[in-house]
């Protein structure tokens, strides 16, 4: 327990710190604020367009993404970014994708969908609402979006992970597809019991994470994997789990991971 704690405090307390001067992120990237009133505060919202948005008329799939800070911008991230604006302009990708910024020191309630007795947290679900009643309307009306859910996205990493995967249990009709990057399942073992109570699971998933994370995550990542092979009726293609050997619980792994994770998701 004290080492998975260990994993929590170092990326996602302290976060919120700063080193890089100089911003990376693209020019394919802006920001907005909006509130949220399933959380009482106002969000930041970072916006990736794909190259040749201004020039065409298509509608793009969506990619909601946690922790924005930690996706673009070398400026505000802690350890380093994903790369994400660079990695999808060198595929020509096409897709929109949205990043919210986490709470700071709320992070921790935001991202878990249940109390934990040790650690707290378990408002997840006004922070989905959140995202499924007010950001995602806002998103739909400012941009061109295919709206249904095929072509809407949720993918985070550690609780990032484990709320992504809440997600597409909560609203299987909005998330049609998920990456889960290294899940904190450790955190909300109900979600195992709400996975065995799940009739059909239609989401396509991609799972990831590193043999060298914590002593119980490929283990923890097996299980769920089983029973998901449970519900599926075609589970040979729906569902996609790696495992990185090696793989240390850092943004270096997701940011390794993260273009395989988009290419076999859309």
């Amino acid at each position: 327990m004290i080492q998975r704690f260990a994993l929590l405090f170092v990326l996602f307390i302290a976060s919120g710190k700063t080193f890089a001067q100089q911003s990376t992120a693209s020019k394919q990237v802006s920001t907005f604020t909006i509130e949220a009133p399933q959380l009482h505060t106002t969000k930041k919202i970072w916006i990736y367009l794909p190259k040749n948005y201004d020039a065409t008329k298509k509608k793009y799939p969506v990619m909601y993404m946690h922790d924005a800070q930690n996706l673009f911008d070398a400026k505000t991230s802690f350890v380093g970014e994903w790369n994400v604006d660079e990695k999808l302009d060198s595929l020509n990708a096409q897709v929109i994708v949205v990043g919210i910024e986490h709470g700071n020191e709320k992070r921790m309630d935001e991202l878990t969908p249940y109390k934990n007795s040790n650690y707290g947290g378990g408002n997840a679900d006004n922070y989905l609402e959140f995202i499924v009643k007010t950001l995602k309307p806002e998103i739909d009306t400012k941009y061109r979006t295919k709206t249904n859910a095929r072509n809407t996205a949720i993918m985070g990493s550690s609780l990032g992970g484990l709320v992504s995967y809440y997600a597409i249990l909560k609203y299987p009709t909005v998330f049609g597809r998920t990456g889960v990057f290294s899940p904190a399942f450790w955190f909300n073992p109900e979600i195992y019991t709400l996975m065995k109570n799940t009739h059909k699971l239609k989401s396509k998933i991609y799972f990831m994470c590193g043999d060298n994370e914590s002593a119980d995550m490929v283990s923890d990542l097996n299980k769920m994997d089983n029973l998901i092979a449970e519900k599926r009726c075609d589970c040979s293609n729906s569902t996609k789990t790696r495992i990185v050997k090696g793989g240390q619980h850092n943004e270096k792994l997701w940011r390794d991971g993260f273009v395989k994770a988009y290419l076999w998701l859309f």
